[in-house]
């Protein structure tokens, strides 16, 4: 049978299938202590469902960004090998977040981190991105130290690269956009308010919903995954999961920060379809493939490659949040039909 991915998908089957969990870490022991937990929720899980990315950026001190990045690398090597040999299929998803293009510690961050693990790095982060020339300043740094084909996932922090949220998308090297909240906010002079950092008021200013949606938006017009901010109340559980299940239902986000391990299953949770969703997605695209994917019914309503393709990806999330899927299903992704990689 052919994949269902190959026939639905279509001009679609480009769009990158990340874990919803994006979790960042810069301290040396939370480095080591994310590493052991992506290992553990592999384990539970079966697939990956969690990206850990080692933070550059805001991990070093001031002043020791050199040694930051060779702390980072360390951690990395230290902390690849075990993870590769112990969980069967299921290889662990490591980033690295480097600090932005005009800032005098990037290219030590890319020629340490880079060259020294490339082939051990699923992506890397540029931040404070304003347009897609900074994107080929990156890609030609990071190509010359050995990462070439690389993806790089860049954070928009300002109103200028909101601006340029379709561009920035379009770029053939960028996988994933996340919104950088935090700065976005501090960039209007206090022209926004610190309310529209928390967990409620950044889902309510206007100026921040709006970009927001501009970059989810760009992300699903170029096939690309829209990256949801942080949440800084870590401690409210509560408040972390209604924000994930906010950003996944009503903006389009497919993937969210972590800055904390008591965040990761709130969003998971929030992310994950539920159970009598993935019956009926399991049913639906079942009937589909028994029909060759022509129009067919179920309980009394018509679907055709439209639903098909909305149930198919709904499975596809299902899958990236470790719900529990059928063995058909499951074969589905054991043998998954290739997505275009990066040029």
């Amino acid at each position: 049978m052919t994949h269902p991915r190959e026939v639905l998908l279509g001009s679609q089957a480009a769009s990158f299938q990340l874990p919803v969990v994006d979790h960042y870490c810069g301290v040396e022991a939370r480095m080591k202590k994310s590493l052991a937990l992506q290992a553990e929720l592999i384990e539970e899980f079966g697939a990956c469902v969690m990206d850990v990315t080692l933070d550059c950026e805001d991990g070093a001190p001031a002043g020791q960004e050199l040694e930051h990045a060779n702390l980072v690398l360390k951690v990395l090597l230290d902390g690849i090998e075990p993870a590769q040999s112990a969980i069967n299929n299921v290889a662990p998803r490591i980033g690295v977040r480097v600090h932005a293009i005009d800032h005098a510690a990037f290219a030590n961050d890319v020629r340490i981190i880079v060259g020294g693990a490339a082939k051990h790095l699923a992506y890397v982060m540029i931040p404070k991105v304003e347009r897609a020339a900074d994107i080929d300043v990156a890609t030609k740094a990071i190509d010359a130290a050995g990462g070439a084909k690389l993806p790089l996932h860049v954070l928009i922090e300002s109103s200028a690269a909101v601006s340029k949220a379709f561009e920035i998308a379009a770029h053939p090297r960028v996988q994933s956009i996340s919104f950088g909240l935090m700065d976005f906010v501090s960039s209007h002079g206090g022209a926004i308010p610190a309310s529209a950092m928390t967990a409620q008021g950044q889902f309510t200013h206007p100026l921040v919903t709006r970009a927001k949606l501009e970059i989810a938006a760009a992300c699903h017009a170029h096939g690309k995954v829209p990256s949801h901010c942080v949440v800084t109340e870590f401690a409210d559980t509560a408040k972390m999961q209604a924000a994930a299940t906010q950003a996944s239902q009503q903006l389009g986000y497919t993937r969210m920060w972590s800055i904390h391990p008591s965040q990761v299953r709130p969003i998971l949770q929030a992310f994950a379809p539920d159970a009598q969703e993935i019956d009926d997605a399991t049913q639906i695209v079942s009937l589909g493939a028994e029909n060759a994917w022509a129009p067919a019914s179920f309980n009394g309503q018509l679907h055709d490659r439209a639903s098909y393709r909305y149930y198919y990806q709904l499975l596809e999330r299902a899958h990236r949040t470790g719900a529990a899927l059928s063995n058909q299903v499951l074969a589905w992704f054991d043998h998954p039909s290739q997505p275009a990689t990066l040029k």
